[in-house]
């Protein structure tokens, strides 16, 4: 058994797998963080999105190996409720999500975009949010929370 060190959360983990090739959803769902959902399991959903490093991911597809060295925040990770993030307190007063299946995804992805571009235009959003998928249709609200958490709207 192999043993990974990943922080996950600003807490750092000595993760143990036979096989290397284990996804990094499974493992953060392990841990109890399950917030990143699994959805399709071939990174085209986005229910699994996590940050690593920064930069928005699916964890669906990223093995443990990979995540060897890096640095993971899920939802749970960006802070408390109370004060909530910028992005899922905009989430919740534009009413974005219905069953909420999708919604941590969105929220991490939002959360990459306006770390790199803190006033995307509308195009902007709507690109970086391309691959989520919401079977519940809240898209238009989706939009409109991540212009309000840039200040741009809301």
């Amino acid at each position: 058994m192999a043993s990974y060190t990943v922080r996950i959360n600003s807490v750092v983990h000595a993760v143990q797998s036979s096989d290397p090739d284990q996804p990094l959803l499974y493992v953060l769902r392990s841990l109890g963080l399950t917030a990143a959902k699994f959805g399709c399991g071939l990174g085209q959903c986005g229910t699994c999105t996590v940050l690593i490093d920064g930069r928005a991911v699916q964890s669906c597809l990223v093995t443990i190996a990979q995540a060897q060295g890096k640095s993971v925040t899920t939802l749970e990770g960006l802070g408390s409720v109370v004060p909530p993030h910028p992005v899922p307190a905009a989430f919740i007063k534009e009413q974005a999500a219905q069953c909420g299946y999708c919604t941590s995804g969105m929220i991490m992805s939002a959360v990459a975009l306006l770390t790199d571009k803190p006033k995307p235009t509308e195009e902007e959003v709507r690109s970086a949010l391309d691959r989520h998928l919401c079977r519940c249709g809240t898209h238009v609200r989706v939009i409109r929370a991540v212009m309000a958490a840039s200040g741009q709207g809301g």
